[in-house]
């Protein structure tokens, strides 16, 4: 009877998810604030609706109702209590639950926060917010339910030995919370978009939330790093694996998003590039679930066996033409106030930032993906190893390292030889004395000698910024 609650559940939300988008979409056009409230009410129902499915399937997992075919692959009777939690996650249908009610969450606490505010920008949010989770939802309910009931067994297969690991508690669902958590400034953005409100409001209202996902998004990387060394014998923290990739380049374009809207705030500038890096950032966070479960890519991470992958590509060719698409129209709207006044200024730095983890994040798409291009060019599948990953990237983070002790020190607009000077002589100085002292004392690698002298430049400048607000308020 529960699971039939949860799968009942499960199809209305469907309905009030949709309800929700149509809602939302009719209240921008039409500007009625009962449309807005209803809109606003369908995402507080749907994320009940998901959190009852999601509570119906952990007490399945609990209680071993193997006639749950999700509970029969995932868990077995003398599974620890710790596995049987995680479980929720361990399979392809419950972790696209985890998905859909992380942003169900996620939604309905943005639209509690800023029901009284930005009334312009609300109803297209919450269209955006229940659109994107509306395919998750269908997808759950059509495709792969994860309350589906098969014939009844007397116990089941069990979690992959591989996941059966403390990290399975910790980092999945950190990592999600970063995926999906760069829906709301993406939701924001395409509302800022839909109703022309392109200043700076909508990049103030979702600073903490895309601070948020990214921090989340990382600390996951961070885990799984940690995971995966232990676990895979790789003899490092990193591979340069498929889905290690696929988390990597969202965080990596969230960066330069998060150091991007500095300057659009203090100068108004790059306001077509932030559009851009918000709507690159979330298409890879679907972009990485579908790599997941699309097949296409050979990875130890992802789910075998899945039919996914065309919902998926068609979902993330949607979001992506649909938003540039979007972009193009508006143009007009997104011309910058200012301009760049000199090429050394803090603008060109966080700029040249910029560039350069989106120019890792497209070169580790490429390599990533190569196999794919490979067997469509020559009919061959040729994949990159971790040494050509190595190669292609670890110059680039030398930059990015360097431009991280210049960005937040160099002055906004022009920056004088005097202050260039005062900012930068005595690190550089320090760092190449560094850099002195490990050459005589035998090493002779570049790679080595330049990051102890990129990363004693960068505390340099630090310290000797802190030091001089210091003794200004002295």
């Amino acid at each position: 009877m529960i699971v039939l609650f949860g799968q009942y559940a499960l199809l209305l939300a469907v309905l009030t998810t949709l309800w929700g988008a149509i809602a939302g979409a009719l209240s921008g056009v039409s500007g009625s604030e009962g449309l807005l409230s209803s809109s606003r009410r369908a995402i507080a129902v749907s994320c009940a609706l998901l959190t009852a499915v999601v509570a119906v399937l952990e007490f399945a997992l609990l209680s071993d109702l193997f006639s749950v075919r999700y509970v029969a692959q995932n868990s077995h009777m003398t599974q620890p209590l710790q596995y049987k939690v995680s479980a929720l996650w361990s399979g392809q249908s419950g972790s696209l639950l985890l998905w859909a009610w992380i942003l169900s969450v996620y939604s309905a606490v943005a639209v509690a926060i800023y029901r009284r505010k930005h009334r312009a920008l609300m109803p297209w949010v919450q269209a955006t917010l229940s659109g994107v989770l509306l395919f998750f939802v269908y997808v759950l309910a059509m495709v792969t339910p994860p309350l589906a009931v098969g014939a009844p067994q007397a116990d089941g297969a069990g979690m992959n030995p591989l996941l059966q690991n403390y990290w399975m508690m910790i980092h999945p669902p950190t990592l999600y919370l970063g995926y999906v958590g760069f829906a709301v400034p993406f939701a924001f953005g395409i509302a800022a978009l839909l109703s022309r409100r392109t200043g700076e409001v909508w990049i103030r209202t979702t600073r903490r939330w895309t601070i948020f996902a990214w921090l989340c998004l990382g600390t996951g990387i961070l885990l799984g790093s940690y995971w995966a060394y232990i676990e895979l014998g790789w003899g490092g923290y990193w591979a340069w694996d498929p889905v290690e990739n696929a988390s990597f380049m969202p965080w990596l374009t969230g960066t330069a998003f998060l150091h991007s809207v500095i300057v659009q705030e203090q100068k108004r500038m790059l306001k077509v590039w932030n559009i851009v890096l918000i709507i690159l950032t979330f298409s890879l966070a679907i972009f990485g679930t579908f790599l997941t479960r699309s097949g296409v890519l050979s990875s130890v991470h992802a789910f075998t066996g899945s039919g996914l992958g065309p919902h998926f590509g068609a979902f993330l060719a949607l979001v992506l033409c649909g938003s540039l698409a979007l972009l193009i129209w508006r143009l007009p709207d997104l011309r910058s106030e200012h301009r760049l006044d000199s090429l050394v200024s803090r603008e060109s730095s966080f700029l040249l930032n910029n560039l350069v983890l989106v120019g890792i994040a497209f070169a580790v798409f490429v390599l990533t993906t190569w196999p794919i291009w490979s067997e469509l060019a020559t009919g061959k599948n040729v994949s990159m190893g971790q040494p050509i990953f190595n190669r292609v990237t670890i110059p680039w983070f030398l930059v990015l390292i360097f431009l991280s002790g210049i960005g937040p020190v160099i002055a906004w607009r022009r920056a004088s030889f005097r202050s260039l000077k005062n900012s930068f002589l005595g690190p550089f100085v320090a760092a190449a004395g560094v850099a002195v002292v490990l050459l005589a004392a035998g090493v002779r690698q570049v790679y080595p000698l330049l990051f102890y002298f990129c990363s004693v430049f960068v505390l340099g400048t630090i310290a000797g910024e802190f030091w001089r607000g210091a003794r200004a308020r002295m």
